[in-house]
């Protein structure tokens, strides 16, 4: 394990800030909606390039990128850090952003939305407060910035402004506000234990300072902060109430920011303030891989029951995000690594599905499985790739959550227990049980003549298969591209210690 390095630049702070520039040229072009999208695609591709022309190559050489923006207080500052694992995270951001603009166009312009300059500056701002979270240097910046994507998508939550609308970003507000409670009472208590807020790779506790009362309750504050948006059991609920929200938006929450923001929290808590030492000296990763456990198993039985699509795909989402969960709850090099490919290889393949979902809500304006019988062969495009990303969260290869899971499977092997890797092998199952019928439904059962019919606009389509075309390319070779594999193995090693 090398050394990181640390320089200052400029660059962490303007991924920053560029989409929040295309926030007031997208309010000013509001009526001429062409110039309006021009200025998210420019901003989208602008964010995406500073990522990988001027951090990436540095992270790669574990060289992180700090800007100090101003002191709070002794020891404190608001300040930003594009350490490898923020490079990791702002990668996948930024990537599917640009697709998500392209589709987004295609989506509110076919199903008619209403507000849409709004819808498209809310966006910029999500954006620009994921890149926040990516690059924070301590608690303090994480949790302004984690605010700040709360009251961000809450526009976006509401977008269609009915009774159903409402309350879904109302109970997401009293979920993720409570949480950012939640987390201000643990991040000052921490403040008062070791008189910092850093992140630091390996945990922030010298010689402890914890008793094992102190150190589960402090815990559970954390967990309560970061797992309401992680979607673990029972603070998941606001997720599938959020599905009446447009569908480029419930892929915002599902693969691009706001859940991922979750379990990147999850994450940077474990391994970055905690610690793998402090978390097994007082059993804290057992309390972890129960919920994690527990949420796994739970949210894919009751995906088993539903037939509107999205709202199957909200309860793998709450699946999903537990993988990772449980990844950094195993606290080895395996479970870090297995965990933090999930975070990108789930975004590629879940962001296809709600994709797919709202190419036939805007096609053919049908919500549920059970309407779905035959679409594969008008839609044969979009269900192929649904179909490609559904297999993949099965675990089933060469697509890339085969690769997440296999590592995850290894971390459970490492760590010498049996009952997660039971997990992991149950879920893939559960998983194939609540995806294969669907499949199944589209391609083989008969359904009505729909004459004239065929795929959605191009500008939504080519997005689908281009992030299904990603995930069996990642599959195939995970480093491809951006290097997801030599990041997530170079952060767990720096994380648990390993030379």
């Amino acid at each position: 394990m090398t050394i990181p390095e640390t320089y200052t630049s400029i660059i962490p702070l303007l991924t920053v800030l560029v989409s929040l520039a295309a926030v007031p040229l997208i309010l000013l072009s509001s009526k001429h909606e062409n110039l309006r999208e021009f200025w998210t695609i420019i901003a989208s591709f602008i964010k995406f390039g500073l990522v990988v022309i001027f951090l990436l190559p540095n992270a790669l050489e574990n060289k992180s990128a700090v800007i100090n923006i101003v002191d709070i207080f002794p020891g404190v500052a608001l300040a930003l850090k594009a350490d490898q694992f923020g490079v990791f995270f702002a990668l996948i951001s930024s990537g599917l952003w640009i697709l998500t603009s392209f589709y987004s166009i295609g989506y509110v312009r076919g199903a008619h939305e209403h507000k849409q300059t709004r819808y498209f500056a809310s966006f910029a701002i999500c954006l620009s407060a994921t890149m926040g979270i990516a690059f924070s240097a301590n608690l303090l910046t994480f949790i302004v910035f984690y605010e700040i994507l709360t009251i961000a998508t809450y526009p976006l939550v509401i977008h269609k402004e009915t009774k159903e609308a409402i309350y879904g970003g109302r109970k997401y507000l009293v979920y993720t506000l409570t949480a950012g409670i939640l987390l201000i009472a643990a991040s000052a208590w921490i403040y008062k234990l070791t008189g910092t807020l850093d992140f630091k790779a390996g945990g922030m506790f010298g010689e402890s300072v914890l008793t094992p009362q102190r150190a589960v309750i402090l815990f559970i504050l954390f967990l309560g902060g970061v797992g309401v948006k992680a979607g673990i059991m029972p603070l998941h609920s606001w997720l599938p109430t959020a599905m009446v929200a447009p569908t480029p938006v419930s892929a915002l929450l599902h693969a691009v920011a706001v859940v991922k923001s979750g379990v990147f929290g999850v994450i940077r808590v474990v391994g970055f303030v905690f610690g793998p030492a402090i978390m097994s000296q007082f059993g804290l990763n057992n309390i972890l891989l129960a919920v994690a456990g527990f949420t796994i198993i739970v949210a894919s039985f009751i995906a088993l029951r539903q037939d509107n699509l999205k709202r199957l795909l909200a309860y793998s989402t709450v699946g999903h995000l537990s993988y990772i969960v449980l990844g950094a709850a195993l606290l080895t090099p395996a479970g870090f690594t297995g965990g933090m490919l999930h975070i990108a290889f789930h975004a590629t393949m879940k962001i296809t599905l709600f994709f797919a979902a709202g190419a036939i809500y805007v096609n053919l304006h049908r919500e549920n499985i059970s309407q779905l019988n035959g679409i594969g062969r008008i839609m044969p495009w979009t269900m192929g790739a649904f179909t490609v990303s559904a297999i993949g969260l099965a675990g089933i290869p060469p697509i890339n959550g085969f690769v997440s899971k296999w590592y995850l499977g290894m971390g459970a092997v490492q760590s010498g227990q049996i009952i997660p890797l039971a997990i992991l092998v149950l879920s893939g199952l559960l998983n194939a049980a609540y995806f294969f019928p669907i499949i199944y439904t589209v391609f083989f059962r008969k359904g009505e003549k729909l004459e004239g019919l065929g795929e959605a606009p191009a500008i939504m389509v080519v997005p689908i298969v281009v992030t299904a075309l990603l995930s069996v390319l990642l599959g195939i070779y995970p480093d491809l591209f951006f290097n997801f594999f030599k990041l997530a193995s170079s952060i767990a090693a720096s994380i648990v210690g390993v030379k």
